[in-house]
């Protein structure tokens, strides 16, 4: 009987743990659907490192996630869709821009707010763009010894 009541014990114990980690997720990927969001899109020549699921920062902080990336095939640009939490008013002439957290890190979507007093509404795109910089580009710059702009 001790032997059941172990097991019963166990189980209860490794439910409880998963049940725990299955919140944990659903908070650290948005899934909770605790804050209303509204979506924003904006075109990038390059959108390396970024997918469904990456985080869309203002001022370094979280406001929202990228739901959609795809191929605009009349412009070859890429397509992201994201969203930005209720109650964050994305001013008009803001930019958007991917970022990197640092040398090895991941890449992010950045808002770069504008002055103006007007606010994008729900299902707008964000004209001013800035893509990712290719950090093996730059070196590979760098160890070729770019000669261009250099003055020589």
């Amino acid at each position: 009987m001790s032997e059941s009541t172990t097991e019963v014990i166990v189980g209860g114990a490794v439910l409880a743990v998963a049940v725990g980690f299955l919140v944990y997720a659903g908070q650290v990927t948005g899934v909770s659907g605790a804050a209303t969001e509204y979506p924003l899109s904006a075109s990038f020549r390059s959108a390396d490192g970024v997918d469904v699921g990456t985080d869309v920062r203002m001022a370094g902080v979280k406001v929202g996630r990228v739901t959609a990336v795809e191929l605009d095939p009349e412009t070859y640009r890429a397509k992201t869709t994201f969203t930005v939490t209720e109650g964050i008013a994305v001013p008009d002439d803001s930019a958007v821009a991917i970022s990197s957290e640092g040398l090895l890190g991941g890449n992010f979507v950045e808002i770069l707010p504008g002055g103006s007093p007007f606010t994008f509404e729900p299902g707008d795109e964000i004209e001013f763009t800035q893509a990712s910089v290719s950090l093996v580009s730059l070196l590979m710059k760098f160890v070729a010894g770019d000669e261009e702009g250099n003055g020589q």
